[in-house]
């Protein structure tokens, strides 16, 4: 069995492990993520919500994305720290904040989203493939 995910926010109140590989890893410029991270971008892994257990208790905040549908945003009442998405319309896909892994190392982005919100400042490695806004899934 792989080695699992782990993770979670700064003072250990909330702690995910993870089983299998990303579905998806991707930095998004939307505007929302960079509102949330502070900075240019968000970066996320993707992974099917089987494989996740969660432990701690988050609180939460919903937003409607550039589709319509509901994304939910986790963040440790604690800390702080914002550590995973759910999204409504996907309810079998877990999304973890790409810092809040333990080594976040294992994190291997293979796209970029919502380029077409980046900024001039937001440096980001120019070997992946870009998408204007989300590719089709």
């Amino acid at each position: 069995m792989d080695k699992p995910f782990t993770g979670g926010c700064a003072c250990g109140a909330i702690r995910y492990s993870i089983a299998g590989e990303p579905l998806f890893a991707n930095h998004c410029q939307c505007r929302d993520c960079q509102r949330e991270s502070g900075t240019g971008h968000g970066s996320y892994a993707t992974f099917a919500r089987a494989g996740v257990n969660v432990t701690g208790r988050a609180k939460t905040w919903d937003m409607v994305g550039d589709s319509g549908n509901v994304k939910t945003r986790a963040f440790c009442p604690e800390c702080g720290v914002a550590v995973y998405m759910t999204f409504k319309a996907m309810p079998d896909i877990f999304t973890i904040r790409a810092a809040s892994l333990d080594e976040p190392a294992r994190y291997k982005p293979q796209v970029v989203t919502y380029a077409a919100r980046a900024y001039d400042w937001d440096h980001l490695d120019s070997s992946l493939t870009k998408f204007e806004t989300m590719p089709p899934s």
